[in-house]
């Protein structure tokens, strides 16, 4: 069994550029790689054991790792950071380090490392079997649920194997050890068929240095700004950084996954604050994130709902934030005529989906058809109503409309850009329709039902800024008080019979939800509420880490613990504030 140490969540990086951090938090990886090490195995399951875990085909923990020493199991604390696992006890002392995304490499003295069979069980459809691969003169394990191979490549020392060509239910399991005083190393592979035998092309020493290099340049690429008043910046870069993976499967390009954990998908919304977050330091990394679930556009312009591997949903959509986030992107993004044309029409496409086919006859708003469409899944905003016109939804129209009405401008496309202007009046007026003298409601466009509004979802028009009328935009700003907690916006007031501490979508602190409000803030001229916003969820996610979302009132971090989009929020609103403060 191991043991994991962890790191305070906003400890900075050591003298020699590593991060830290708690691998009961976040996972051991690399940019580009689909496998990672963690305890975590499952949807909220985490095991004793670190594994070796899989993201093609979904989550799965694949091998378990376990160190021996006189013959017999021993737990040993594991330290990580961004380079290097460590494992280090009296009897000895393992390593570990990514040689580039396909290769796992481990080094170690002392200490056995036994890699074992998670699945325990072989039948004709599921579990792992265990060869010697003869040609490649290795040891190799074959998976079902993931369709991969893993390959085990002894480049140093003593191998051992039970259950090798077993079937059924029985132990297997490869472990390398020292022979004699010498060091042994192993290196580990996940391919689909076969592949020539591994040779390493450099040390183990230098896949080290070559890790440091690696991710050192793409982090002062990505937050040159940091400084000790940032401590929580280095590892939100290295939670983005290890949960990009190589183009394959559905995903088409370079992505950043929501997590290595079990949320191992792209959202077609929380890819805009990824690439809001790569933007200023890898802005072609960012167009590629913006445009991931644009490659899976249906023809009548819906977005699917989530994109994986290998699955693809379209059961329901997510917020048309995208007109909003490329405007945000654009001055970071250097596009070409025909990536221009490319943007222009694929988000066209997208508000045209809203249009024409979520309007209901004699109705001019848009409207969602389940909770999940809006991203807030939960929300109180749905108890009343399911299928509902949303003040949010809108108002995020209204931008975007906005924004494709200025693309055509720049293609010369005048007479379409008339015409998307005229769309962006009537959802103007859709919005204000939602108006009840103190704050949008979201509308069953079925009966005219109006729904509560305790969500902090009927605040969201405050992306708008300054469009708003000035007496909308005050009553909002008031409301926004309401939600504030000391460590950010809860989505449900905090007084509200219908909050939950770990509600999801009904009291916790989310990433996308603060960033927006903060930006609507901002340009609406609520400044020092927009610090404040910005500020108390920065303070979060020093104390308590890039979860999921936060228990509002105490900052306890829920859920996912390594979460894309908390990290890249919380580098956009650190990078702000920095920008802020040099020009103050």
């Amino acid at each position: 069994m191991t043991t994991s140490t962890p790191a305070p969540a906003a400890v900075p990086a050591r003298p020699d550029g590593r991060v830290p951090f708690d691998l009961a938090e976040i996972p051991f990886s690399t940019r580009g790689a689909w496998t990672d090490v963690s305890p975590v195995v499952g949807l909220h399951e985490t095991a004793d054991h670190l594994h070796l875990v899989s993201h093609r085909n979904g989550l799965t923990g694949v091998l378990q790792l376990s160190l021996w020493a006189r013959g017999r199991e021993v737990e040993v604390p594991v330290v990580a950071d961004s380079s290097v696992l460590t494992w280090s006890s009296p009897d000895g002392t393992v390593e570990a380090v990514h040689d580039g995304p396909e290769v796992l490499r481990f080094r170690g003295g002392g200490l056995a490392l036994r890699l074992t069979d998670a699945a325990t069980e072989l039948t004709p459809f599921t579990g792992t079997y265990l060869y010697e691969d003869l040609a490649a003169q290795a040891f190799c394990f074959t998976s079902y649920e993931t369709g991969q191979r893993y390959r085990l490549t002894v480049l140093a020392g003593e191998v051992a194997a039970e259950g090798v060509e077993a079937l059924g239910e029985s132990p297997r399991w490869v472990e390398v050890a020292s022979a004699g005083q010498e060091a042994w190393e192993i290196a580990v592979e996940e391919f689909p068929t076969t592949r020539t035998s591994f040779v390493p092309t450099r040390s183990f020493d230098d896949a080290v240095a070559g890790a440091d290099q690696d991710f050192g340049a793409w982090l002062e690429r990505v937050a040159p700004w940091r400084t000790a008043a940032t401590p929580a910046a280095d590892r939100a870069a290295y939670v983005l950084w290890s949960a990009t993976v190589a183009p394959e499967g559905f995903l088409a390009r370079e992505s950043v996954l929501m997590s290595m954990h079990w949320m191992d998908k792209v959202w077609s919304w929380d890819h805009c604050f990824n690439a809001l977050a790569l933007a200023p330091g890898d802005p072609r990394a960012a167009l590629h994130q913006f445009l991931a679930p644009f490659d899976h556009q249906t023809p009548e312009g819906a977005l699917p709902d989530s994109i994986a591997h290998s699955e693809l949903l379209y059961n329901y959509v997510k917020p048309p934030i995208h007109g909003w986030a490329l405007a945000r992107l654009l001055p970071s993004l250097d596009l070409t005529a025909d990536e221009l044309q490319e943007v222009h029409d694929r988000l066209a496409a997208w508000t045209r989906f809203w249009l024409e086919h979520r309007v209901a006859p004699g109705r001019t708003a848009a409207h969602y058809q389940h909770g999940n469409d809006s991203g807030w899944d939960n929300a109180t905003t749905f108890d009343l109503d399911r299928v509902v016109e949303g003040p949010d939804l809108a108002a995020f129209l209204v931008l975007q409309l906005g924004v494709v009405r200025d693309l055509a401008l720049r293609l010369g496309r005048d007479d379409e850009a008339a015409t998307w202007d005229a769309a962006r009046r009537v959802q103007l007026g859709a919005l204000e329709g939602m108006w009840d003298g103190r704050a949008y409601r979201a509308t069953a466009p079925r009966t005219g039902r109006r729904s509560t509004s305790t969500s902090l979802l009927a605040l969201m028009p405050l992306v708008l800024g300054d469009e708003l009328d000035a007496g909308r935009r005050a009553a909002l700003g008031a409301l926004v008080d309401e939600h504030l907690t000391e460590w950010g916006l809860a989505t449900e007031r905090p007084d509200s019979a219908a909050y939950e501490a770990d509600g999801y979508w009904r009291g916790p602190i989310w990433a996308p939800s603060t960033v927006l409000l903060e930006d609507g803030l901002r340009r609406a001229g609520f400044v020092d509420r927009a610090d404040r916003v910005s500020a108390s969820f920065r303070r979060l996610c020093e104390a308590s880490g890039f979860a999921e979302n936060f228990d509002a009132l105490t900052g306890q971090g829920l859920r996912d613990r390594a979460y894309t989009w908390t990290a890249s929020a919380y580098l956009l609103l650190a990078a702000e504030a920095a920008e802020r403060e040099a020009v103050a």
